[in-house]
């Protein structure tokens, strides 16, 4: 089903068409809009020079979020790793007492 919302971005306003729900089109609207105000604090810029700014800013959070999201992937796999190898430790040190013990009772 589509959604149909209408947002507000550095004052002009604009009819989105979604699949999405409107709360999350306005939360991605209001995104947009905050990343073009804070490039219009750094001085006087224009609509279009404001608007490639901001999508460059995005752009870089883009890129640094799926290489800090990569990161958590190879720390997560690193860790099941290890978690595997402490596993197969474990198993042995036990199947060890079981055998001590065993020998213990025969002794």
């Amino acid at each position: 089903m589509q959604n149909r919302v209408t947002v507000t971005i550095d004052g002009q306003e604009y009819t989105l068409v979604a699949s999405e729900d409107a709360a999350y089109m306005k939360k991605v609207a209001a995104h947009v809009d905050e990343k073009l105000q804070e490039v219009r604090q750094g001085g006087k810029v224009s609509s279009t020079d404001a608007a490639v700014l901001a999508a460059l800013n995005m752009a870089d959070e883009y890129f640094k979020s799926l290489e800090a999201a990569e990161n958590l992937r190879m720390q997560i796999k690193e860790s099941l790793e290890e978690s595997k190898k402490l596993n197969l430790e474990l198993s042995e040190a036990k199947r060890e007492i079981f055998k001590l013990q065993t020998q213990g009772k025969k002794g």
